[in-house]
This record gives structure tokens, C-alpha cells and sequence, in this order.
């Protein structure tokens, strides 16, 4: 065989050995080959570079076909909540701020008995190393004031609408996400059950005490995350066992957002400013704890609307029979002192935008502790602070008692103890993991999201368990005891005794929840 054709065999064989290393061979070593049989004679330097040079165009086409672009890693997931009520028993005038469908006809409440509670889906993934989205619709908010809504058809309380609930940018300043900024609508850290998704929390809602700080739990702003390897890890942890966690939002929390909550305007110059501190830690048992301590400071800007004020001295006619938020009435008001009155802005406690809007103190302080299931769990959160809020025997210039909202101060928090029961078996079947739980809750304080933000007393119990019959399935089902404000205006019942009545009552919630993952 001649010398030029053993050259061109070498060289093809040379080529095949080389390329056979697939995409996953290093650099180096192809050029180290390439060098040793230049050394030996078998390649010429020119046919040695010709080789190299193929080699590196094969490798640079591999990585632009295993390179995925960025549309590739949006991932879409979601839930639905339907829900019925059955009123059990108790006061007429029950209406339940955080579910308007829980109450009777003629409290403002609407009694809807079924009801989708929330309907989201959620847009989410990685944009290179540095940059990560979360967007979430909800389809089935409320429109309009809860405070307004009655059961008659010309209210201003709508259903099922659209709304965004999220729209923001995680923003990692290092490829190990232990330092980010996220820019946009997102939750406001601030309250451990706050943080928590409603897809997994036990109790069907939130508690008023927490869930009054931050209107929806959002708000417009940037905040600051810091989280160590280690306490990533420990969070993924405690997500990966299905133990209910909030989510990664920080071990150390800094930021700014408007105040005045989600999908709202601002409404001052003033930014609220909001710090967190948790902390999660493993006993050498395996057991899971997480305490942590959060603040936020601002002004809040409040805005007033008619109520019915039992008691004062305006003369009762100004009822005229009609009812706010629509509809009218044949009955003459137990009360003959019973009128429509406008609060008055209290000038002493707030910077007055008008007669009927002011600026005013918006400030809290707030512990979280919690003892994750495993399986027996606790729970605990409670605040104080200041915040804007009615005093309803508040007399004006004239002499009338409209009330007036001035600074005022509150507490409050709750308890919750739970059992987590994995893979409970019934007849030699796995009906899946059941989470019975009790809780309790108590707030002293005013809800300022609320026009007039009206005082409000609760003291509840519950009752319930959770059946996760599948990952995309789970069932609730709760006792409630209420004992707490009706906060709504609106309604037959408020034109009859006066708004902001405290009542006491039962109901059956039951909760059908399904995932989309």
C-alpha cells in the first residue's frame, strides 16, 4: 500500500476515533490526540489542523442543539376551589369577610352556598441564568366592595372576574439564586400563613389579624431576598415532604411596595418599607421547626362611605326605605334612631387629603412560629400594631354622631395544631393522606382595607381535615364557629339594626380542590 494512501486511511481512521468521542468529550484531549499523531508522522500539521478545526465545528453544533431556549422552560400550572356552605345555625346578620359566600340572605353575606373560590393558573419558568417570571391570573375575583355587595341583583358585587393576582421578575445577582431582587406584583413578606399558597393551606382561609396587613397580600414593589445554600435546601426539604411550606422567600426579607394592596393605585408619596427574618432548623430527630419576626411601617390612605349608625341624632327619615348597594325595604328600622351616616376624617390623627379621605398610620409587628407535621404539627402567628380605623361614637362639628376614622390599635393571631396521616389505609386500600386540624383565632383591631375601616371583633373556632385523595385531588371539610363582625354596609339586615353588628353563628365548608400540575 503506498505511503499517500496509508495517509488517507489514517487520517479518515483518525477522524472517526476522534468524532466517536461524542459531544461530551473534552477539548483537550481531542487536541492532545490530534498533537500525537502529528508527532508520530501519521498527520501532517496541516491535515492535524483540519481535524481540530472539524472537531470543534461538530462540538459547537451539538451545543446549539442541546441548548434549549428559554420558551422551552415555562411551566404552567394551577387550581381550582369550589366550595359549598351550609349555614348551621346562630344570629341573623352573618356575613364572613375572607368567603362573601358564607352568611344569610339578608346580611350583606349573598349566601351563595356553591361558590368557586379561586380559579388560577400560573405562568412561570427561567430565563438564563439571572432572570426568573411568575405571572398568575385569577378567574374567579370579586369585583367591587364587599362592604356594598347585598343579595339584590343592583348591587355592585360581581363573580368570577379576572384579575391578576401576580405578575413579577426574580431578578439572581449569583448563579447559586442566594441573593435576588424581585420587581412586580407579588406577595408582600410579611406573616407565615400569608406567604402560604391558599392551594395549600389547611384552613380554608386566612386569619383576619394577619390577612387585614396587606389587602389581598400583595402590592407593587421590590424587595430583596436572601437565602443561603443550606436553608435552600432545607425549604426544598420541607416542600418535597408536602408539609405545606410558604415557599422560598428569603431566610432575610428587605423592601418597599406602595401600600394601599393589589391592583391598586397608589395613593400618597409615601412607600411602605417591610423587613422578615425566619429561620428553619432540623433537630437531630429529623423534626422541622421555623420561627421567624417581620415588620412594616407606612401611611395608609383611607377613604369613607355611608353606613347605617344605630344610634345619634339625625332624624331616621334620611333612610328614605332604601337599602345601600340596591334594593329597598318595607319595615320601619328597630331603632328610630337609626340613620345613613358619612364618617368624618379625623384631623388630629391624619395628614386630610379631603373631608372624607385622610392619611394615617399604618404600622405592625409580627412573630411566626411553626412545629412542621410529622406527624403531629403546631402553628402559631400573632401582631400588633396601628392602623387606620372607625370609632362610630365619634361626633362631628354639628353635633351628629357620624363616627370618624382616626388611628387606632390592634393585636391578634391565631393557634392551629394538625396531624399528618400518610397513606391512611381503609379495607386494605390506600385512601391517600388525611390532616385533621383545630384552630383557633382572634383579632382586636380594624380592617383598613374596607371603606370606613370598621372595627372588627373575632373569635373563631374550626374544626376540619384535609383528604388528599391524589396529588391532583384533595377534599376539606370544616366546622366553623364564628363569633366576629359583619363588615358589610349593605344588605336588609344592616338597614334594619345598623352596620358593623358582631353575631355569632355555625356553618359546614366543604372545599372540592383539584391541581393542575
Amino acid at each position: 500500500m503506498s505511503k499517500l494512501k496509508l495517509r488517507h486511511l489514517s487520517v479518515a481512521v483518525s477522524s472517526a476515533l476522534l468524532l466517536g468521542f461524542g459531544a461530551n468529550a473534552m477539548a483537550d484531549s481531542t487536541k492532545d490526540i490530534v498533537n500525537a499523531l502529528v508527532s508520530k508522522g501519521v498527520l501532517t500539521e496541516e491535515e492535524g489542523d483540519l481535524l481540530a478545526k472539524g472537531r470543534n465545528m461538530e462540538q459547537e453544533a451539538q451545543a446549539k442543539k442541546e441548548k434549549k431556549a428559554w420558551t422551552n422552560n415555562i411551566k404552567i400550572n394551577g387550581y381550582v376551589q369550589n366550595r359549598v356552605t351550609t349555614m348551621l345555625g346562630g344570629d341573623d346578620g352573618a356575613a364572613l369577610w375572607p368567603d362573601p359566600s358564607v352568611g344569610d340572605d339578608d346580611s350583606g353575606g349573598a349566601g351563595q352556598n356553591f361558590r368557586i373560590r379561586r380559579a388560577r393558573i400560573i405562568f412561570s419558568g427561567q430565563v438564563g441564568d439571572h432572570l426568573g417570571f411568575y405571572i398568575q391570573p385569577d378567574f374567579a375575583s370579586s369585583a367591587g366592595s364587599f362592604g356594598t355587595q347585598t343579595k339584590d341583583t343592583s348591587g355592585s358585587f360581581s363573580n368570577n372576574v379576572a384579575q391578576l393576582r401576580d405578575a413579577y421578575g426574580d431578578i439572581f445577582i449569583d448563579k447559586d439564586k442566594v441573593h435576588r431582587i424581585r420587581v412586580g406584583q407579588s406577595k408582600v413578606p410579611f406573616g407565615y400563613e400569608n406567604l402560604q399558597s391558599s392551594s395549600n393551606r389547611l384552613s380554608l382561609d386566612r386569619v383576619d389579624a394577619l390577612n387585614s396587613a396587606v389587602r389581598d397580600e400583595r402590592d407593587t414593589g421590590a424587595f430583596y431576598y436572601y437565602t443561603p445554600k443550606n436553608v435552600q435546601d432545607l425549604f426544598k426539604e420541607i416542600t418535597d415532604a408536602g408539609l405545606k411550606h410558604t415557599g422560598n422567600y428569603g431566610m432575610f426579607a428587605f423592601g418597599a411596595y406602595m401600600g394601599q394592596g393589589a391592583n391598586q393605585n397608589d395613593a400618597n408619596d409615601n412607600y411602605h418599607v417591610v423587613s422578615r427574618f425566619t429561620y428553619p432548623w432540623k433537630t437531630a430527630s429529623g423534626q422541622i421547626f421555623e420561627a421567624g419576626i417581620q415588620a412594616y411601617k407606612g401611611k395608609y390612605v383611607r377613604s369613607t362611605a355611608n353606613y347605617y349608625n344605630a344610634g345619634g341624632n339625625l332624624a331616621k327619615d334620611n333612610i328614605n326605605n332604601t337599602i345601600l348597594g340596591g334594593g329597598k325595604i318595607n319595615t320601619t328600622p328597630a331603632n328610630g334612631s337609626l340613620n345613613i351616616a358619612r364618617p368624618y376624617i379625623s384631623p388630629e390623627d391624619s395628614k386630610n387629603q379631603s373631608s372624607s379621605t385622610g392619611e394615617f398610620d399604618d404600622e405592625r409587628l409580627a412573630v411566626s412560629f411553626r412545629m412542621y407535621p410529622q406527624p403531629w404539627g403546631l402553628e402559631g402567628e400573632w401582631n400588633w400594631g396601628t392602623s387606620p380605623g372607625l370609632d362610630v361614637n365619634a361626633v362631628n362639628a354639628t353635633g351628629q354622631r357620624t363616627g370618624a376614622v382616626k388611628n387606632k390599635s390592634l393585636h391578634g393571631g391565631y393557634i392551629q395544631g394538625s396531624y399528618f396521616a400518610k397513606d391512611v389505609t381503609i379495607f386494605n386500600t390506600n385512601i391517600g393522606t388525611v390532616i385533621p386540624f383545630v384552630k383557633w383565632q382572634y383579632f382586636d383591631g380594624y380592617n383598613k382595607a374596607e371603606a370606613n375601616a370598621p372595627k372588627n371583633n373575632v373569635n373563631d373556632w374550626e374544626f376540619g381535615a384535609e383528604w388528599q385523595i391524589a396529588p391532583e385531588v384533595e377534599l376539606a371539610a370544616v366546622y366553623h364557629k364564628m363569633k366576629r363582625t359583619n363588615l358589610t354596609t349593605g344588605g336588609e339586615f344592616n338597614a334594619l339594626n345598623g352596620s358593623y353588628k358582631t353575631f355569632d353563628a355555625e356553618a359546614l365548608r366543604i372545599q372540592l380542590q383539584y391541581n393542575f400540575f
